[in-house]
């Protein structure tokens, strides 16, 4: 059997940036798969917090170049990499200017979340897909992290179905307890479409706010993961219905170990 090859998609990785748990979850599991012989790639916003000279990120100029429609907008892709220095791991960086070159995550320094965050996010999750496109490099698993990820299985489920690098791949999407209680203004729907979506796929997305973009995480993802025991009323609210073969990551000791089975599972 070949190496199973894993995507993981999140906001942030230590060492490059902390803000949340997801910055250590995704520095360590994706290590652990390597170890049980996995083969991964990480994907990444580029923040403006970021330090390119200290982290060494450069840019890969064959994968860069791309356009990403978000709306009626176009905003071009660059993609930078950096490798993790304690680990044989290579971090690969979405980049834009409008979108990422500011020296704060998701608040600006008055702590006012960024009106244009769901752009952001759209922005990043088609990005990441074109990105892996470039690279040749047909994932089994893209296992997408916390609500900046949401919209990767409704693309994979949809634009991407008959697509060669993607037609045999499956999603997982890790939930976690950062919620915020903006709401997104403009047509979110039509930001977020794209080939082969109309707008009833993208219906969970109406409320424009953390819980949609959960909602519609859950909604097309092959497994869902609750990252944290105690959940936010919100998020228990939407976590409750969930069919039985997703499970609690909280309640195993050996987090590891059952995420690596659940690869194995989907996979088939």
């Amino acid at each position: 059997m070949s190496k199973l090859r894993i995507l993981y998609v999140a906001s942030e990785i230590n060492p490059f940036l902390k803000t949340s748990d997801v910055a250590d979850f995704v520095r360590k599991l994706p290590q652990a798969m390597q170890e049980r012989g996995m083969e991964i790639r990480i994907l990444v916003p580029r923040f403006g917090l970021i330090n390119e000279r200290k982290n060494r990120l450069h840019e890969v100029v064959r994968l860069s170049g791309i356009n990403i429609a978000v709306g009626d907008e176009e905003k071009p892709l660059i993609i930078k990499v950096a490798s993790i220095p304690t680990a044989k791991l290579q971090v690969y960086f979405i980049d834009n200017e409008d979108y990422f070159q500011r020296k704060y995550v998701f608040h600006d320094k008055e702590n006012r979340f960024y009106a244009d965050n769901d752009e952001r996010a759209i922005f990043f999750c088609k990005g990441v897909l074109e990105t892996v496109k470039k690279l040749g490099w047909a994932p089994d698993i893209v296992h997408c992290n916390d609500w900046m990820t949401a919209l990767i299985p409704l693309y994979l489920k949809t634009t991407y179905k008959n697509d060669p690098m993607f037609k045999d791949t499956k999603s997982v999407f890790t939930v976690y307890n950062n919620a915020f209680e903006h709401r997104f203004e403009g047509d979110i729907i039509e930001k977020a479409r794209m080939m082969d979506i109309d707008d009833e796929m993208l219906a969970e997305l109406k409320t424009a706010d953390f819980p949609g973009f959960i909602r519609i995480g859950c909604a097309y993802a092959d497994a869902v993961v609750r990252a944290e025991e105690e959940s936010s009323e919100s998020l228990n609210a939407i976590l409750t219905d969930l069919p039985e073969h997703k499970f609690d990551a909280a309640e195993d000791e050996d987090v590891a170990e059952r995420y690596y089975n659940l690869y194995t599972q989907l996979a088939g």
